[in-house]
């Protein structure tokens, strides 16, 4: 399944909502992968086990489930997540893009890829239909958790 949609950050017509920076949504979309517990609260763990200037790799804990994945940064512009397959696991990817059509007008592209071909998608559409809606509720949350510590001014100091 291969699947994509897109979460505006700043909206430029309601000034009630405190709009970010690019930095301060960069700064949001690094905590999530450092820090993905304050993100996801059924994580039981996670392991940051190496790291260099744009990349980490981890281990998730969900109960008796152990997920390792990579994480790539590409600086003010993409974070993606790669898992390879591991056991039962298969290969997945997700991929949350930065995008700027005009001056302060953010949006974040959410991009999944589980690996599957076309046949297997079609095979599996009405599960993976759930599992969209499930993606896009979680991005859903993650934007509204980005947006309340933007607020509390948590998103202000660059981490890369």
């Amino acid at each position: 399944m291969k699947f994509e949609h897109l979460i505006e950050i700043n909206d430029l017509n309601n000034s009630f909502v405190p709009q970010m920076t690019r930095e301060q949504l960069w700064n949001g979309l690094v905590l999530r992968a450092e820090f993905p517990k304050l993100f996801v609260s059924y994580l039981d763990s996670c392991n940051i086990t190496s790291r260099d200037l744009d990349s980490l790799t981890r281990t998730l804990q969900f109960g008796e489930l152990r997920v390792n994945d990579h994480v790539q940064f590409n600086f003010l512009n993409f974070v993606h997540y790669q898992v390879h397959k591991q056991g039962e696991i298969p290969e997945s990817s997700m991929r949350m893009t930065i995008e700027e059509p005009f001056p302060r007008a953010l949006f974040v592209r959410f991009s999944y890829d589980d690996g599957h071909t076309d046949e297997e998608d079609e095979v599996n559409a009405v599960y993976n239909d759930f599992r969209k809606s499930a993606y896009v509720e979680a991005d859903i949350d993650t934007v509204k958790v980005l947006r309340e510590m933007h607020e509390i001014g948590r998103l202000n100091n660059l981490l890369t």
